[in-house]
């Protein structure tokens, strides 16, 4: 895929729709109505920026998978004038986001999203996202809910083996020499996604339908690596070259007031995605994904912003799929890769389990304790407590607690401009520790 020529292509069409936009709507009136729940605050509307600007920074990262990263991350903003009527309602009148990254172990990844919600004045909203990625760190511990759940292990002397080892033990005991790889395995991956979205219920619910092709490659690094024994076996299947089209259906329902930093409200998401060898798939599969957030001021009286945030989520995987789409939970507000990670279940490794149906529940409390305006930039600080909790199940009729692990930390998150929020999460569990730094909340 070119994605150069993909990229330049959505930025001329986000600036050429925003700018009809401007031309069309240059009055207070609008051309259907929105909720009023969809409505910023008054706040957040006094510092919402006009016209065209980009944000951007460094991206900085170190784990002991992945090594030193290094790159860039930056958005393009569409905002309009305040005399746009849509610009009471949305976050933007369209966003270009851009990320470029490099480790020192080798993963790559370049990957664009254009947004633009009420595409020419209309009740449709475009999504776009394409990605190219190879990442030679990526981790597999079993497809199944008893494989991947069970605790980490290694013999520390003849009859004498640790189990429920924390990631640190492991890694240093086990994953030597012969066994570096076990738990390895490398991708390539090249993505384009498309979507379309429909508002009804003035603004609160919206219909979507979209398609996605990926072109992948997954390889192990050595025979004994687990996922190499499990595909001669016949456990699972996923390796080597193919193509995966998708076709995707959902419903959400969104009373947020600020979609990349609300305040109020709930979204309420239900998708489905198709795949058919029919179709031009390597693959025949089915999957289903919903989650409920919410976000709720408390104390107000006592803090200015104090928003209790919470998201209650759950996917299943049908029929005869890939590995690595039991990992992948597709949102049009982005992927859910995986039970583990930055996303999910913040104290454990990326897709540390993996099972058919997967649950995972976050709640965070985002605290501003600060905020400053730098060179007409509008900066706000908040303190952040979290705690997750998931779990993987082989399907849906054996649902157990004993399934379920556990997470919490702390995190700092600074909002750039309104619609930039710049997170950084220190997770702990019983199994690992774990620091991120990433752009947008974790939900």
């Amino acid at each position: 895929m070119n994605y150069t020529f993909i990229f330049l292509t959505a930025f001329v069409l986000c600036f050429s729709i925003t700018a009809n936009a401007q031309q069309k709507t240059d009055t207070t009136k609008l051309p259907f109505a929105i909720a009023d729940e969809k409505k910023l605050s008054d706040e957040d509307l006094k510092d919402k920026k006009e016209g065209v600007y980009i944000t951007g920074e460094p991206d900085f990262s170190s784990d002991p998978v992945n090594g030193f990263g290094y790159g860039a991350e930056g958005s393009l903003f569409f905002n309009g004038k305040r005399s746009d009527p849509f610009f009471k309602y949305t976050a933007y009148r369209a966003r270009l986001d851009f990320v470029l990254f490099n480790t020192s172990r080798n993963q790559r990844e370049f990957g664009f999203n254009l947004d633009v919600p009420y595409i020419l004045n209309t009740k449709w909203r475009l999504r776009v996202a394409g990605a190219i990625e190879q990442n030679p760190n990526l981790l597999y511990f079993g497809q199944t809910a008893s494989e991947s759940l069970r605790g980490l292990s290694y013999v520390r002397a003849p009859g004498d083996t640790v189990k429920n080892a924390t990631y640190s033990d492991y890694e240093k005991n086990y994953l030597t020499g012969s066994t570096q790889f076990y738990n390895n395995y490398f991708k390539k991956e090249e993505i384009l996604n498309i979507s379309m979205e429909h508002n009804f219920m003035e603004g609160k619910l919206r219909a979507l339908v979209g398609a996605e092709i990926a072109h992948l490659n997954m390889s192990a690094f050595q025979n004994n690596a687990l996922i190499q024994q499990d595909f001669n076996l016949g456990k699972i299947r996923g390796l080597g070259d193919s193509w995966v089209s998708i076709y995707q259906v959902g419903l959400v329902y969104d009373t947020r007031d600020l979609e990349p930093d609300p305040s109020r409200g709930i979204v309420a998401e239900v998708t489905n995605e198709l795949s058919l060898k029919s179709l031009g798939s390597s693959y025949d599969f089915d999957k289903i994904y919903a989650h409920v957030n919410f976000y709720q001021q408390i104390f107000p009286s006592v803090f200015k912003r104090l928003i209790f945030a919470g998201r209650v989520a759950m996917g299943h995987t049908a029929l005869d799929a890939p590995f690595f789409e039991y990992q992948d939970q597709w949102s049009p507000e982005g992927d859910i890769e995986g039970l583990g990670g930055p996303r999910t279940l913040r104290g454990y490794k990326q897709s540390r389990f993996l099972g058919r149906t997967m649950h995972f529940s976050n709640f965070e409390l985002r605290w501003r304790f600060a905020q400053s305006r730098w060179f007409k930039q509008h900066l706000e600080f908040s303190a952040v407590p979290f705690y997750d909790i998931g779990g993987v199940w082989d399907s849906m009729s054996n649902l157990t607690a004993n399934n379920l692990r556990y997470s919490h930390g702390g995190g700092l998150r600074i909002v750039w401009n309104e619609s930039t929020v710049l997170r950084f999460d220190y997770a702990l569990s019983k199994e690992d520790r774990q620091f991120f730094f990433n752009l947008a909340h974790t939900f």
